[in-house]
């Protein structure tokens, strides 16, 4: 079922989301592990497409190069050139950047190599160009993800309250916020209870490496040429680019049933089929170029469920949409359910008391 990402589709059930003032409460427990045990028990050959697929190392090392060559182009050309590095890391760069954000999210999975210190090293690798070091954070947390999905206690994919209440109910805000995206993202690691073992040697290691590259860089080949890399990082994880889209495609919902959501359509190809999201939670330890043949395999268990046509549109939909807000997302954290408790408790005591006779 397709969701027209230009027009409405409010949940009537729900509380209006523009008046909404927190995350959608809910109690159940995260569906993608119920549906994981389902498929495997109505498909068990599904279990084969697990494992590790090299040609992201590949696929690594071209992208890593041919950013690279592009920054020495424009690093060539000059500083005075830097609205050409700008024109170019929005129409091209950010798609390489994005991809190798990919490849760093499937390194995190051990899904390149069978052994974990190559999916780290693989991981650096594309995150030079990047010019941040994301790949060893980023993997600390998003296991965090996946093991505590919609818990504002532990998932750092929810948006904080005050970027929700600040941000999160104009278009204005939201376009602000999608275009300050990989800010806001960082901002939410210090809300996060429990231990993430974050600052360790690796992260070390991937800090080095890039302020290495950085300068190397820019010794090489001149400012410009960071500022394009810088560009192509930013316009990849936001930056209001339709790339951007894809982070509110995967979680954010008009329907309290379903919290995931999937993207078929042809930006996948650039994009590492990062749009097959409900595939992804299901099977976190499917490659990336397993994931259609998941859906092909499993279809009863994904045709019916809603999915976005266009990042496009579905960008325009999300910043100028009342039907869309930053509490536009589950959360099962203790507090929620605490909500959950107070709201049966009330509507308990409502329907206790006698009514009026005249």
């Amino acid at each position: 079922m397709n969701i027209n990402s230009l027009g409405l589709n409010l949940d009537a059930a729900a509380e209006a989301p523009a008046t909404r003032t927190d995350f959608i409460a809910k109690a159940e427990p995260r569906p993608h592990p119920i549906r994981r045990r389902a498929i495997l028990k109505a498909h068990p050959d599904v279990a084969a497409l697990a494992g590790y697929d090299p040609l992201t190392a590949v696929i690594t090392l071209g992208l890593t190069a041919g950013q690279t060559l592009i920054a020495a182009w424009l690093g060539w050309l000059g500083l005075s050139y830097w609205p050409l590095a700008i024109a170019v890391a929005f129409c091209v760069g950010a798609f390489a950047n994005h991809a190798l954000f990919v490849i760093i999210h499937d390194a995190s999975h051990n899904c390149v190599f069978k052994s974990p210190t190559w999916n780290k090293w693989t991981a650096i690798l594309a995150d030079l160009p990047n010019g941040f070091p994301t790949a060893m954070g980023f993997r600390c947390y998003h296991m965090k993800h996946h093991s505590h999905l919609g818990d504002y206690d532990y998932d750092a994919d929810l948006p904080s309250h005050w970027e929700a209440r600040v941000f999160g109910r104009t278009w204005y805000g939201k376009a602000a916020w999608m275009f300050f995206f990989a800010v806001f993202q960082v901002t939410r690691l210090g809300r996060l209870r429990g231990t993430v073992p974050m600052w360790g040697r690796w992260t070390f290691i991937n800090t080095v490496c890039v302020i290495f590259y950085d300068l190397a860089v820019v010794f090489l080949f001149g400012p410009n040429a960071l500022l394009y890399l810088f560009a192509s990082f930013w316009f990849s994880v936001g930056g209001l680019h339709p790339l951007g889209a894809r982070w509110v495609q995967e979680h954010f919902t008009s329907d309290p049933e379903q919290e995931t959501f999937d993207y078929y359509g042809p930006m996948n190809i650039v994009a590492l089929n990062i749009g097959y999201h409900n595939e992804h939670h299901d099977f976190p330890d499917v490659p990336w170029t397993r994931l259609p043949r998941l859906k092909q395999m499993a279809p009863e268990f994904y045709d019916d469920l809603k999915t976005h046509e266009s990042w496009v549109g579905l960008l325009f939909k999300f910043i100028f949409d009342p039907g869309y807000t930053l509490y536009t997302r589950v959360d099962r954290s203790s507090a929620a359910l605490r909500r959950i408790g107070e709201r049966t408790d009330a509507r308990s005591s409502q329907a206790s008391k006698p009514s009026k006779t005249i």
